[in-house]
């Protein structure tokens, strides 16, 4: 069984990686079998759909167009509790800029593998001006 930095790491290469074999590769490393994927665009099941996805990101198909020659490096380590943890990434562009930046929250299958990855886009929502002010902190 592979170590979770292992397992995370080969998931996020995957990510950046145009090779439709190695991609496979990774995902077998990385991905549950009957693993999902979901984020506020797109929802998957299991590794085939997700790396036709990865590759729709790559070539510019999937999500505008965004994802064409970027590659996601991850941007903290991982935080992890009772087997969930997080992680935050950022889509760096070809001219090496950052495009977007987000987050994945990760349940773990039994074998050490990633079972459900739910990501975020952005930073998180403002909150609402009409919320009561006792309930809310708004940094001051």
């Amino acid at each position: 069984q592979r170590s979770l930095d292992e397992v995370v790491l080969a998931y996020i290469e995957a990510w950046s990686t145009p090779d439709a074999a190695l991609r496979r590769e990774l995902l077998d490393m990385s991905l549950a079998d009957d693993g999902s994927y979901t984020d506020p665009v797109y929802e998957v099941r299991g590794k085939e759909e997700l790396a036709d996805l990865i590759g729709r990101s790559l070539s510019g198909e999937a999500y505008g167009g965004a994802g064409a020659g970027a590659r996601i490096p991850i941007s903290s380590g991982v935080d992890q509790h009772h087997g969930m943890f997080r992680f935050s990434w950022v889509m760096v562009g070809p001219q090496e800029r950052p495009i977007l930046e987000g987050m994945d929250f990760v349940e773990l299958a039994a074998d050490g593998r990633l079972q459900r990855i739910t990501g975020f886009f952005g930073a998180f929502a403002p909150i609402p001006e009409s919320w009561p002010e006792h309930l809310v902190w708004r940094g001051g």
